[in-house]
């Protein structure tokens, strides 16, 4: 799809937890490895669930990368031999990481990055709408609800056995003790607003 692509560009892989993410922008990364592309893979320092200096998916696949707390240290690692930056879990980096990207592109570099675009709410995760419009290319991906089988397009967060609440913190790093894969029905959060209450029936009830 992108033979004819001259010009950098920017590619999103986003979805729920346990859609995939990270082994899409793996199977991309190792592709590229594989053409002798010169690549520098990132992630945000803070996601050390299964190891300090490597990108890891829920299945193990891995792949060195570099750890950074800020987006601008991207610069700190980069020449201009590179000619392909994947960050991983994108959404855990700063606001500037958006701007960054997009200059990134704007060099001939491509970019590919992976991360939620929902958060444990349903809401959309920080910049990630911001990311998601200047892409050129963004592939969603779904996961299976746990409850009902159906697509889950929602991570679902649980703490002590019961849905989070609404006011909890957004950033909790965890895995499948602490966060599910819910499709829009099985996904509750706990106290959320209800702006539109009682204003439509539902269909399975009229």
């Amino acid at each position: 799809m992108h033979l004819n692509q001259k010009d950098g560009w920017i590619e999103v892989i986003c979805g729920s937890m346990f859609a995939g993410k990270t082994e899409e922008l793996l199977r991309r990364v190792k592709r590229l490895e594989y053409a002798k592309k010169n690549i520098v893979v990132f992630k945000p320092l803070m996601d050390d669930r299964y190891a300090e200096n490597e990108v890891v998916s829920h299945n193990q696949n891995r792949t060195r990368s570099v750890n950074i707390s800020r987006a601008a240290q991207i610069f700190d690692y980069i020449d201009s031999n590179t000619q392909v930056v994947a960050v991983d879990e994108i959404q855990f980096l700063d606001e500037e990481a958006v701007k960054i990207i997009d200059y990134l592109a704007g060099t001939g570099i491509r970019v590919i990055v992976s991360g939620l675009d929902k958060d444990f709410r349903g809401e959309p995760f920080s910049f990630m709408p911001k990311l998601l419009s200047i892409a050129e290319y963004v592939t969603k991906l779904t996961a299976i609800c746990v409850k009902c089988g159906a697509p889950a397009t929602r991570t679902q967060r649980i703490v002590n056995g019961r849905p989070a609440k609404y006011n909890d913190p957004i950033v909790m790093i965890g895995a499948e003790e602490s966060y599910e894969a819910r499709c829009r029905s099985c996904h509750k959060v706990y106290r959320k607003p209800t702006t539109y209450k009682n204003r439509v029936t539902k269909v399975n009830e009229s």
